[in-house]
């Protein structure tokens, strides 16, 4: 990087749909006791429709993270299934979206 140059974040919106591990492990690492409202970053997308997400940076990149009762309930999995040390890598949405719909 040349002198006076500032490094600028790549800027990223995502949906809990598409987090993979890592992107759950920091999730957990920055809210190990979750989220509050002072977390929240609100905004207006093209439609006019308020959207919140919780952001989370790694060294290139800033994520917004779409916020939902879903994105609690995975970060709650996560963290109990990083506990018991599973392999599994995938996160499963249909089970959260079934859920969702009781």
């Amino acid at each position: 990087m040349r002198k006076g140059q500032t490094s600028v974040l790549k800027r990223v919106i995502v949906d809990y749909k598409k987090l993979d591990k890592n992107m759950l492990n920091l999730l957990v690492e920055k809210f190990p006791d979750g989220y509050d409202d002072d977390d929240i970053v609100t905004y207006r997308n093209a439609n006019n429709e308020v959207v919140e997400c919780v952001e989370v940076r790694t060294e290139d990149t800033a994520y917004l993270v779409k916020v939902s009762k879903r994105l609690v309930m995975a970060m709650e999995d996560f963290d109990d299934s990083d506990n018991d040390d599973s392999e599994d890598s995938d996160l499963d949405t249909d089970e959260l979206e079934a859920s969702e719909e009781e």
